[in-house]
């Protein structure tokens, strides 16, 4: 029997709509510049037939769920929203085509990339890398998996609000690269494995928040999300 010197963390997991079950979460990737507004809108236009699909990633440390409230984090001044599908993972696959891609999917949630904006141009326009921009705590947030084994959305309406007001508004027929696409992808460099979650883009009408403000968000036929930002600690 092993001996810790302390207790380790607990497994993050996401809660499952219809079940009392929850999904243990792997791994959490992203993808980057997924929409043409706002590859633009971040003064990186993609061509497609040029360019390759890229990534980062988060500890799974930072995950929280819809409906948390959570601190206006350190050392930014510009701490901003992005409203993305999340596909996850609910079965093996290793070099998998895009034909077979939707044999890997479980399910689907709405999920805020939540970035401290500065510091990520910052490290960009230096050739650093993201981590301090985007590994931030409390900045992956997700909402309920919905359940859809082996299904491929390829459609539906996205949209964000601050306070009420509307901020981002597009539809999931706008990804450059489709969610079979991004799977297939992915699978040439991961293993991926069951409750890997991948964040797969963010439209265009990303913005800054402040304490005080309320996000909430929507994905047609899979779901809405919200969040609470409070003063820093």
């Amino acid at each position: 029997m092993t001996t810790y010197l302390w207790n380790p963390p607990a497994v993050p997991s996401v809660a499952v709509q219809g079940t009392s079950d929850r999904l243990p979460v792997n791994r959490l990737f992203f993808v980057g510049r997924n929409y043409h507004a706002h590859a633009i809108e971040m003064g990186r236009p993609v061509d497609k037939a040029a360019s390759k699909l890229f990534y980062f990633t988060k500890s799974p440390q930072t995950l929280v769920g819809s409906g948390a409230t959570v601190a206006y984090p350190p050392e930014t001044a510009d701490f901003q929203y992005e409203m993305e599908l999340v596909v996850a993972i609910g079965r093996p696959g290793f070099r998998v085509t895009a034909g077979d891609a939707h044999e890997l999917i479980y399910g689907y949630a709405c999920g805020l990339d939540m970035t401290r904006r500065d510091l990520q141009l910052a490290a960009r326009d230096q050739g650093r890398p993201w981590d301090l921009g985007k590994d931030v705590e409390q900045s992956s947030v997700v909402s309920a998996i919905v359940p859809m084994p082996g299904r491929v959305l390829d459609r539906g309406a996205l949209e964000l609000r601050v306070n009420g007001k509307t901020r981002q508004q597009s539809d999931l027929s706008m990804l450059i690269w489709n969610v079979r696409e991004v799977i297939a992808d992915l699978s040439r460099f991961y293993h991926l494995e069951p409750g890997d979650l991948i964040y797969t883009g963010t439209p265009e009408g990303v913005g800054a928040v402040s304490a005080g403000d309320r996000i909430d968000g929507s994905i047609a036929g899979v779901g809405e999300i919200g969040l609470h930002v409070k003063a820093a600690d």
